[in-house]
């Protein structure tokens, strides 16, 4: 079959077709080089019946197989098919029932064989799984999903967290089978009320920080977040039914209170002012009806307020040297107990109060400004997104994410499938931040380091996964910070995108491993290209013919990139095409 080597250009090498024959079955296939000890591997991509043309990829030393070409082969070199002992190194192992094996799929040029990754290569670094729609990709995550748990003879990965951010409502069905594998739960969770298959996605109000507030409330100005700092100082202050916080109250009030009176407005704009606040903002000793006493009489913070025919407030220095007796504490030493829980009600009477303690009374520039945050949060509140966030009982952070992976009855739940459908997608962007920030945070300061992996899987990651003004107004992308931190901390991102041109640049880059179905656009054929140097030309020519259900993989856990036909899932995702004919023809 093979002949003598009739030209070596760079790294091609031509061989002579002995046989005359044009053997399509060749092409792809992977041939060996071989002088004495050393084994130079090249794949077939042209078949004449005069030559072959092979392309240089690698040598194999001892079984491994490692990518580049130091030195070309000889003219002298013998060249055959490579033998199936070998072939392991190229596709991986095919003990895939192994808790160190991964399987993809089966190898479209040698049947019979798998195509497979080793677990810790592939699992423990980010990946991402692209393909434009249609190509079986779903379908492709719903299998590569199943197979960490249908095929795995050694021990069971009941130690697996893996939570799916379904933005259709497509892994459902799929993962219905998984729990009669023996200590293996899935816990469903959706956004769809009064739906009794799932739970109601709910997470505290009280867990949101200042940043997840910025994210939520949509903040674009970074000179807002001392607002939201404030605001939930306040909400402790003013939820807070423990008296030490009483002082607190009385301080925050009055001080504001002193802002106004010294604010040199009208007199009827400062004493509607007050009245408006100690209306809403007030304590059992200062209100509206609290007494200041002065020598032969008493009166009312109402009564001082009275303005006189010549339209001033009489006892104005009256009412500033009682509120004085208040303002002895600094809020920002204050304190906040443990268990403490309360709502986004609760958060907007904070925010409020924030607002006027800002000055926006007296400030029409910086009202506009802020007066956003209230806007958005009052609508929020008043709409069907507050019910995500109405979780009423104290619980902490970690005992909520263990509860996350747990089932009612105490056992290890390995996958987590967030159903968030039913929401726009603004809103699911925000809910897989927050989540994200969560889990990110809290295995950060777990010791040991990376003692609670989680991989946070995103369908449709071009819609989350992008350049915002996070990086401007928080100063960073929470996406992006996982990707470049997250790996040490036990934190994987898995990213499966149609549009791969439309995701941040950085969270790609950060991705190890690929498996890339059927692509056509040319920005994300270039995309494909620049994130890894494995590829080729000739891949990419690959990655333009590949039939539905099959896909490229490669990366670090992949020897060189390999393709291969995914099995279809058992059960399979509901992510079928509408049938046209059967609807339009419908009797």
């Amino acid at each position: 079959m093979f002949g003598k080597i009739l030209d070596i250009n760079e790294n091609t090498i031509i061989v002579e077709n002995k046989s005359k024959k044009i053997e399509s079955n060749l092409l792809n296939v992977h041939v060996v080089f071989q002088e004495g000890e050393r084994r130079v591997v090249g794949e077939i991509i042209k078949i004449t019946s005069e030559e072959f043309q092979i392309m240089l990829i690698g040598e194999i030393r001892d079984t491994r197989f490692q990518a580049g070409i130091l030195k070309v082969p000889s003219m002298n070199s013998g060249c055959r098919i490579i033998y199936k002992s070998e072939l392991e190194a190229l596709i991986g192992s095919q003990d895939y029932a192994s808790k160190e094996t991964f399987l993809i799929g089966s190898a479209i040029n040698y049947e019979g064989y798998k195509v497979t990754a080793n677990m810790d290569e592939f699992f423990s670094h980010h990946f991402a799984i692209i393909g434009n729609t249609g190509n079986g990709k779903s379908c492709g995550v719903a299998r590569m999903i199943q197979n960490v748990f249908y095929f795995n003879n050694e021990a069971t990965p009941k130690k697996a967290r893996i939570l799916l951010f379904d933005v259709y409502g497509e892994y459902h069905s799929a993962l219905t089978k998984m729990s009669s594998i023996p200590n293996i739960h899935v816990k469903n969770f959706t956004t769809e009320v009064g739906n009794e298959n799932a739970e109601l996605v709910n997470i505290p109000a009280y867990f949101l920080d200042v940043d997840d507030l910025a994210i939520l409330l949509d903040v674009k100005d970074n000179a807002l977040l001392p607002i939201l700092e404030k605001a939930l100082k306040y909400v402790y202050i003013f939820k807070s039914t423990d008296p030490r916080t009483e002082e607190y109250k009385n301080d925050i009030i009055a001080k504001c209170l002193l802002d106004i009176l010294s604010s040199g407005k009208n007199s009827t704009q400062i004493r509607d002012q007050i009245i408006s606040i100690l209306t809403k903002y007030h304590t059992n000793t200062l209100n509206l009806d609290s007494e200041i006493i002065q020598p032969g009489y008493t009166r009312t913070i109402r009564q001082c307020l009275n303005i006189d025919a010549q339209g001033k407030i009489n006892a104005i220095q009256y009412i500033v040297d009682f509120l004085n007796t208040f303002t002895r504490l600094n809020a920002d030493d204050s304190f906040i107990g443990d268990n403490f829980i309360y709502n986004l009600d609760d958060l907007y009477y904070a925010l409020e109060f924030a607002l006027i303690s800002e000055g926006t009374f007296n400030n029409q520039l910086l009202y506009e400004r802020a007066n956003s945050l209230k806007v958005r949060l009052h609508a929020i509140i008043n709409s069907n997104q507050k019910q995500y966030f109405e979780f009423t009982r104290a619980i902490g952070k970690e005992e909520y994410i263990k509860e996350l992976f747990m089932t009612p009855m105490g056992e290890e739940v390995q996958i987590v499938n967030m159903n968030f459908n039913y929401i726009d997608e603004r809103f699911a962007k925000i809910l897989t931040k927050i989540y994200s920030r969560l889990f990110f945070q809290y295995a950060a300061n777990l010791t040991p380091r990376g003692s609670y992996p989680i991989h946070i899987i995103l369908e449709e990651a071009h819609r989350y996964v992008n350049n915002d003004d996070d990086t401007k107004v928080l100063g960073y992308n929470i996406f992006d910070r996982i990707t470049k931190e997250g790996r040490k901390y036990g934190i994987i991102l898995g990213l499966i995108t149609q549009r791969p041109s439309e995701l941040s640049a950085t969270a790609l880059s950060q991705c190890s491993n690929f498996i890339v179905f059927r692509l056509f656009h040319p920005d994300d054929l270039k995309i494909v290209s620049s994130i890894s140097a494995n590829i080729t030309k000739n891949d990419l020519d690959k990655l333009r013919m590949l039939r539905p259900g099959m896909a490229m993989a490669y990366g670090s856990a992949f020897p060189l990139p390999m393709i291969a036909k995914l099995d279809f899932p058992d059960p399979a995702p509901n992510s079928n095409n509408v049938k046209v004919s059967k609807i339009w023809f419908e009797e």
